[in-house]
């Protein structure tokens, strides 16, 4: 991939996906210039990766160096999108790792700076931007594979292996809630394959139904959500059995007009080896499709906008409805309580 014009920095490395984020920049051909973490064994991890990457004591460095244009963070949940709304500020795009904001306060405040500064606010919602079969089942539903989309089944189960886990991450005012965390992948996806531009929620369900040892954690969550034309429901959790042998099941199904399309996007169970799997049923039959060669987008576009100053990677309004939708649902949400033995 030859060089573009585009210098980024990292600020914040508390979750994994940074690296997919960074992964996805580099392969676009934008040059990485610095990284500010607070935490040493997190930069000792990144700089093995990364060790082109000067590290800077104070995050001013970088928020005041004019030629990086921008941005990428994975800090603690709660800190994104001050830390965001400084980027916006100092002249620069950010992409941030999900879930971007944890209160509609929040939100409000990104909105009002965004429009403002007129800078990016990206969300990288890597289960669609960086999973190969997700960018296949897009091609397929805008080619008219399936008809019209008329409902989506997005289902988000992680491990939780808590003894792997930061402190920050139980405590609910600094996760936000696990519909604001996890589920927003899957209202993004909602939105992405129904094409819908405005949506509400219907029904929210969160609870802590196995880990009393952790009150402020929400172990399970499902939304039923609706738009003129379509609706979706979305079961999230933090259930996968170690016997699974990867982090979650994720799935996703399209239903349309015309037929339907599963993904399984980590692992086809007792079936197929490795992830990327699609499965389409229309009118003349059933079809597989392996989807590892699938290209990943993301990045160049992403690197595209940020040059040309456009609007192709993310649309910056599907990407605050995500969150919007995803922070509405976190505040309506039901809380259930713990399953019975």
């Amino acid at each position: 991939m030859p060089s573009s014009p585009v210098r980024f920095s990292v600020i914040g490395l508390n979750h994994d996906h940074i690296y997919g984020m960074v992964g996805a920049l580099k392969s676009a051909g934008a040059t990485l210039v610095a990284v500010h973490a607070v935490e040493d064994d997190l930069f000792a991890r990144f700089s093995e990766k990364h060790p082109e990457a000067k590290r800077v004591a104070d995050r001013r460095a970088i928020l005041d160096d004019a030629s990086i244009q921008v941005v990428l963070s994975a800090a603690i949940n709660n800190e994104r999108a001050p830390l965001g709304i400084e980027v916006m500020r100092a002249g620069k795009d950010f992409l941030v790792d999900k879930p971007g904001v944890t209160s509609l306060e929040q939100l409000a405040e990104v909105r009002k700076v965004q429009k403002e500064t007129g800078r990016r606010y990206a969300i990288c919602f890597s289960e669609r931007l960086e999973q190969r079969a997700t960018v296949k089942a897009g091609e397929l539903v805008k080619a008219g594979a399936i008809g019209a989309v008329i409902h989506t089944v997005g289902l988000g189960p992680h491990h939780m292996r808590p003894h792997t886990r930061p402190s920050w991450f139980f405590k609910r005012a600094q996760y936000g809630g696990i519909l604001c965390d996890i589920a927003s992948h899957q209202f993004d996806q909602f939105l992405y394959f129904t094409g819908a531009r405005h949506a509400e929620i219907v029904a929210a369900h969160v609870a802590n139904r196995a880990t009393p040892q952790y009150p402020e954690l929400e172990d399970f969550g499902e939304v039923l959500v609706r738009t003129e034309g379509a609706t979706g429901f979305i079961r999230v959790d933090w259930f996968t059995p170690e016997g699974l042998g990867v982090w979650g099941d994720g799935r996703l199904t399209i239903l349309g007009t015309n037929g339907y399309i599963e993904l399984r996007k980590y692992v086809d169970v007792g079936g197929r080896p490795g992830a990327n799997h699609l499965f389409l049923v229309d009118q003349k039959g059933t079809r597989y499709i392996d989807c590892n060669d699938v290209e990943l987008p993301f990045g160049r576009q992403f690197v595209a906008d940020v040059i040309n100053r456009t609007d192709t990677s993310l649309g910056q309004e599907h990407c605050f409805l995500a969150c919007e939708l995803a922070l509405t649902a976190q505040a309506r949400a039901v809380r259930l309580g713990p399953a019975h033995a």
